[in-house]
This record gives structure tokens, sequence and C-alpha cells, in this order.
């Protein structure tokens, strides 16, 4: 009997770890319906990839791309990675853009902006550039 118990007793650690070794890495899951809302709510995140996707086949954004070192298809490969909360938060984000930027408006405002401080600065009598204001005599 202690002649067998010699035996087994390395044979059984031996497949003691090779059990456990086939056994330890895996995890159990859990699986379990899936509810109509949740299949429902994937609707907007495919239309929100649809509409990043759409954007990014116009030629501006993709001369902005390759300008930046990026591919057409890299960037769709991207899109294609979010979530359907960043895919919507994206393209949300992208209709609240102006179209085309705002450049006359830029260039108003800072015009506006010389004007009123030179405008204060003649008042005050630090320049002389406006012959309308006029000037008090110190």
């Amino acid at each position: 009997m202690s002649k067998l118990r010699q035996v087994v007793k390395p044979v059984s650690i031996v497949v003691i770890i090779f059990m456990l070794s086939l056994v330890v890495p895996y995890q159990s899951c859990l699986a379990a319906l899936i509810g109509t809302e949740m299949v429902l709510d994937t609707a907007p995140g495919l239309e929100a990839r649809q509409q990043v996707k759409q954007i990014l086949d116009r030629e501006d954004v993709r001369k902005a791309l390759r300008a930046q070192g990026i591919s057409t298809e890299e960037a769709k490969a991207r899109v294609d990675a979010l979530s359907d909360a960043e895919a919507a938060r994206l393209a949300e984000k992208l209709n609240q853009l102006p179209a085309g930027g705002d450049a006359l408006g830029t260039i108003v405002f800072a015009a506006l902006f010389v004007f009123v401080v030179l405008l204060v600065t003649d008042i005050l009598g630090y320049t002389d550039v406006f012959p309308f204001v006029k000037k008090h005599a110190r």
C-alpha cells in the first residue's frame, strides 16, 4: 500500500495541476434575455454612425483628414469602434457646428472692437484719430 501511495501521489499532483490549468483561466458566463428596448436603442447609434460617415465622405473633410495624416478608411473604422452613446454625441456635436464657419462675423466684431478702443482713447485725449471728437483745451 505504501508503494502504491508513493507512485500515485506525484501522478495525482500532476493531474491536479493540469485540471486547474484548464479550469482557472476560464470564467463562467451568465446568459439572459435581451429586452426589446435594448434592441430598439441600437437604431439611433446606427443612424448617428451613418451620419458621421456621410460627413467623412465629403471632399473638404477628406482633405482635412489627409492634412492630419488620417485616411478616410481609418476614420470610418474609428467611427465604427464608437459606442452608440459616443456616436450619438458626435453626430449631435457635428450638427451644432456652423456650416462653413463665420469669418465675416469675426471680422466685423474685430473692426468694431478696434473702432471702440480708438474712440475711447481719442475721447480721453490719448490719441488724435477721429476729427469728429471734440478736443478739450488743456
